[in-house]
């Protein structure tokens, strides 16, 4: 039998010796995080942070859904380092393998919300559009509230714009006219009184 090549045995010593410089450097990392060492996990960070993104990017395919992977993974690292078990393998092998579970589980769970949506598009019936009697209605109903509008005080018409008009809540609505809220207040409901008393009630039930 041929004697071994020297060179082959010399590349033999370099991996066993990079395998337990690896192993002695995970087994530091991990006992730093368990003492609460940020340096630790900025360093673990740092070294293994680049595989962690590209696992999770083989999986999602995008960069902005895998980031959320790799703060997940880099969060549950420093909150539970003694999960890692050396006897499985090396930490950065762990956290690869932490990346890939937790964007299988995101794609899982964006196909679940994915055939959620489509099964109530397909229960919801699609609303029928409005006919054209009922836009014109819609369009005259419109018309006479904005004209009631217009003819409120100054105060009061502008607290119903920005608060009808705009969508804005009483408190929005006071800070952007310089009252205070409970004036906003007052003003609306004088204002709705006034428009009550000039319009007909059902024009502004859906108001």
């Amino acid at each position: 039998m041929a004697a071994s090549s020297p060179l082959l045995a010399l590349g033999r010593r370099d991996n066993f010796a990079d395998v337990k410089a690896a192993e002695a450097g995970d087994a530091l990392t991990i006992a730093c995080l368990a003492a609460g060492d940020d340096d630790a996990l900025a360093d673990a960070f740092d070294r293994f942070g680049p595989s962690v993104y590209r696992a999770a990017m083989n999986v999602l395919g995008q960069g902005s859904a895998a980031q959320d992977v790799v703060q997940d993974v880099f969060v549950d690292l420093w909150s539970h380092p003694e999960r890692f078990d050396p006897a499985a393998g090396t930490l950065r092998g762990f956290l690869v393998l932490l990346a890939r579970r937790r964007s299988v589980d995101i794609l899982r769970s964006e196909l679940r919300r994915i055939a959620r949506q489509e099964r109530h598009h397909r229960l919801v019936p699609t609303p029928r559009p409005p006919s054209p009697c009922e836009q014109v209605t819609d369009a005259d109903a419109a018309n006479a509230v904005r004209t009631a509008v217009s003819m409120l005080p100054e105060g009061q018409r502008r607290v119903v714009e920005l608060a009808y008009f705009q969508g804005l809540s009483c408190r929005e609505v006071a800070r952007i006219a310089g009252i205070p809220e409970g004036t906003a207040k007052s003003r609306l409901r004088l204002a709705r009184a006034k428009l009550e008393s000039a319009l007909d009630r059902q024009l502004l039930e859906s108001w």
